[in-house]
């Protein structure tokens, strides 16, 4: 309940069945132009996988995955899905795509061990999407030009859902600003990283940090990565590290910062053993998955996800994550919402 934030005199801009309607709009408005923009192909996604691949997302490290057995795999364990990271590469090189090109897809995962807030539920989903680079290709110009190109289809989906409901008005920047953590350390030190971001996302209005997994000159890393997706280790030509980072826009209703995606340059073979090996799980390596990556045959990729409900919640500005998507909440959540106005599905 502490990240719970209940807007004094909140007014849901819409109705329950107007929120219904604008969300399907909101999804197949942006996913289209993110297809587009980005050259993607929509594949099926597994809700399951096994265990013991090193497939599933470790997403931090600590995270538990729900595991259960199925009688006609010989009573063999699988896992439901904390995110589609390293399945996507997998599906890259085994469904044949080729430089310049990538795949999206609908993730939907559990992570029961994830705080329940404004923001947050034990149900994620997210357009997830993975696309082939080259590896001369692995660069700071390349995430930042994709990022602006996540971001000019966020925009224009905003201006989407402002032109259809008179009472949503656009407030994104034109522009989406980058910093690096690395930066944001030595500007505001003796702060927390949560409190960096919400310092340069009020003044920007939309931001992304990059850079984050690495330890900072605090000793601290910006916020946890797990060490075999996103590349948070290879130096980059301004002195920091990592080819990755988190878009955030400013929440007007929250009024804080507002985290819609997380992405970066996936790992190569140098960075996964180097980043295995500062995690101190180098016998991750002998997992199918990163046995496949080690060999050669897994492409070089840039991908991420992009929170569906997360933006859903923004373009229709709602207090809570749960006036845009089904979930359970402690029953003095459930009360509090309720006394402020807001309604969970």
């Amino acid at each position: 309940m502490n990240d719970l934030i209940l807007p004094a005199g909140y007014e849901p801009k819409l109705g329950v069945r107007e929120v219904e309607v604008a969300i399907k709009e909101i999804k197949d408005f942006l996913e289209k132009n993110l297809a587009k923009a980005l050259n993607l192909t929509r594949v099926t996604a597994p809700t399951f996988v096994k265990t013991g691949t090193g497939i599933n997302d470790d997403l931090n490290g600590t995270e538990r995955p729900i595991r259960f057995r199925v009688r006609e795999y010989g009573d063999g364990e699988v896992e439901i899905v904390q995110s589609l990271a390293k399945w996507k590469r997998l599906a890259l090189a085994r469904y044949g795509f080729r430089e310049g090109e990538g795949l999206y897809t609908d993730m939907n995962a559990i992570r029961p061990d994830d705080r329940l807030d404004s923001t947050h539920s034990i149900y994620v989903d997210q357009w997830d999407w993975e696309r082939v680079i080259a590896a001369e290709a692995r660069t700071r110009e390349t995430l930042e030009r994709t990022v602006r190109a996540i971001y000019d289809v966020v925009r224009r989906t905003e201006l989407y859902v402002a032109s259809h409901y008179a009472t949503i008005h656009p407030c994104l920047p034109r522009q989406i600003a980058f910093v690096t953590s690395e930066d944001l350390c030595a500007r505001f030190p003796g702060v927390s990283p949560r409190e960096r971001e919400e310092r340069v996302v009020r003044e920007h209005g939309a931001v992304f940090v990059m850079g984050i997994g690495a330890d900072l000159a605090d000793g601290q890393p910006h916020d946890g990565r797990a060490p075999d997706y996103d590349d948070w280790i290879t130096p980059r030509p301004d002195g920091g590290r990592g080819l990755n980072g988190d878009i955030l826009v400013w929440n007007p209703v929250l009024d804080r910062s507002f985290e819609i995606s997380s992405m970066g340059i996936r790992v190569n073979a140098a960075s996964l053993r180097e980043q295995l090996k500062i995690r101190g799980v180098e016998e991750r390596g002998t997992l199918l998955f990163h046995r496949a990556l080690l060999a050669g045959e897994l492409p070089q990729s840039i991908g991420g996800g992009i929170g569906q409900s997360r933006l859903c919640m923004f373009y229709l500005r709602t207090a809570h994550i749960g006036e845009v998507a089904v979930g359970v909440w402690p029953p003095e959540m459930e009360a509090a919402c309720a006394r402020a106005n807001i309604f969970l599905l």
